[in-house]
């Protein structure tokens, strides 16, 4: 069994293909709509072209590399490998064309049907014709009753909040879903832990320079990168941000809480609008893990039993020694209102209006750096922020987006299923498609 790197990682759409390369501006912007016709043609264009063998290549994986090579750009294939792309590929075995939505030379959107379900295919090519910009989407809702409708379906248990933040930071909200019940967050929790440690060096502790020890006891498990590096090995303090926050780096996430201290993040999520009584103590990702995977149920069982200045003690006396080699990866939901963290929608867009309140660029340049395949048009959304959730049962998305002329909106998504795991490719999918359209309506109501 492998070890649970899905577990509290960033939500991430695994059919989403686009090369972090520089992508010509978003079809939504550059193209203009074409009446869509019963036997569609596609057009001889560069993008055309290619869109005629990506609809045979589907019926037809694995696709060899040399043949990808000729039609995918060099730098595309560098950030998306082969064996990905098959994978994808293959997820969309027999997609037929239904229409052309949008057409030019070197960019369209092209909507297929894919066993029974209707996907946007944004296709980009570069200069020499190839790929270079490529994904698979849900179409987005075209009103508040039907993003509804589709939130209700994606799990039992669901919050939803799109606002627009006020001048003086105040969350107005537009639409919302249980806005106020307090859910489980997975790793949306880490926006309190950059909060705690902006606001420590705004105070003059310590800088975004300053350099962190990665050592044994610090060490966590995937998602990340940082547990791999040898113990010893220093990072920055802003390096183990943006690794926190762009790939859910546990082990970064735990280095930080570490070095602000965990009653330090449980001041500042409870000054942010955290008074879930669950969230204290303030759980380490280590922690979570050992207490839902190492010999489970038995510290979890004792750890709840236990009150809160008795668990800060269990934490510190017990489960920190338990070694990471002694956790068992878990597949189906477990404890999930219980042993988490917790937060609501409205929380949440409170947590986004404080970031965003603070004086300090550096909070812009970490929460930035990926947008989880949300790939709003840049003309109209230059800035957006992100942060996802999920282990199994948990899936959550966040974001903040600001407009051309200023404004800024937030939108998130949380869904629960405590009887079993999320497909999460599609269920990611369905997420994404409906913050698209939720921070479409918000804007244009």
């Amino acid at each position: 069994m492998s070890k649970p790197t899905r577990v509290l990682a960033a939500a991430a759409v695994a059919v989403t293909m686009t090369a972090c390369v520089n992508q010509p501006v978003p079809v939504q912007a550059t193209v203009t709509t074409t009446a869509a016709v019963a036997a569609p043609e596609i057009p001889d264009t560069p993008a055309g072209r290619q869109l005629r063998w990506l609809l045979d290549a589907a019926s037809r994986t694995p696709i060899a590399e040399s043949e990808l090579a000729g039609h995918f750009a060099a730098d595309f294939l560098k950030d998306i490998p082969a064996d990905q792309i098959n994978q994808v590929l293959s997820a969309y075995k027999g997609m037929r064309l239904e229409r052309l939505a949008q057409s030019q030379d070197r960019a369209l959107v092209a909507v297929v049907v894919a066993g029974g379900t209707s996907y946007e295919v944004p296709l980009f090519v570069d200069a020499a014709g190839l790929i270079n910009g490529l994904q698979f989407r849900v179409p987005v809702p075209k009103s508040w009753a039907e993003l509804d409708e589709r939130l209700r379906k994606v799990a039992p248990q669901v919050g939803f909040m799109a606002a627009e933040l006020g001048k003086g930071g105040a969350c107005r909200p537009v639409h919302a879903a249980a806005r106020g019940v307090a859910r489980p967050l997975g790793s949306m929790f880490k926006l309190y832990v950059l909060g705690a440690v902006a606001e420590r060096i705004r105070g003059g502790a310590f800088g975004w320079d300053t350099q962190l020890t990665i050592t044994p006891e610090l060490k966590s498990l995937p998602s990340g990168q940082l547990q791999d590096r040898p113990d010893g090995s220093k990072v920055s303090v802003l390096e183990a941000a943006k690794l926190m926050i762009s790939i859910s780096d546990n082990t970064a996430t735990d280095l930080l809480i570490h070095k602000v201290g965990r009653k330090a993040v449980e001041r500042t999520m409870r000054a942010w609008g955290g008074h879930d009584k669950r969230n204290m103590p303030f759980l380490t990702t280590r922690e979570l893990f050992v207490l839902k995977g190492a010999g489970y149920p038995r510290h979890a069982k004792r750890y709840l039993s236990l009150g809160t200045a008795e668990r800060r003690a269990y934490l510190d006396e017990v489960v920190a020694k338990v070694p990471l080699s002694g956790i068992t990866p878990w597949t189906a939901p477990r404890e999930l209102d219980t042993i988490e963290w917790y937060g609501s929608p409205a929380g949440l867009c409170e947590v986004y209006s404080r970031l965003a309140k603070l004086p300090d660029e550096h909070i812009g340049q970490v929460l930035s750096i990926n947008d989880a395949g949300l790939r709003l048009d840049k003309g109209r959304w230059p800035s957006v922020w992100f942060k996802g959730g999920s282990e199994p049962g948990v899936l959550d998305m966040s974001f903040l987006a600001r407009t051309s002329d200023g404004e800024k909106y937030f939108v998130t998504t949380m869904a629960i299923n405590p009887s079993r795991p999320f497909d999460d490719t599609k269920a990611a999918q369905e997420l994404l498609a409906l913050t698209r359209g939720a921070f479409n309506l918000a804007k244009g109501r």
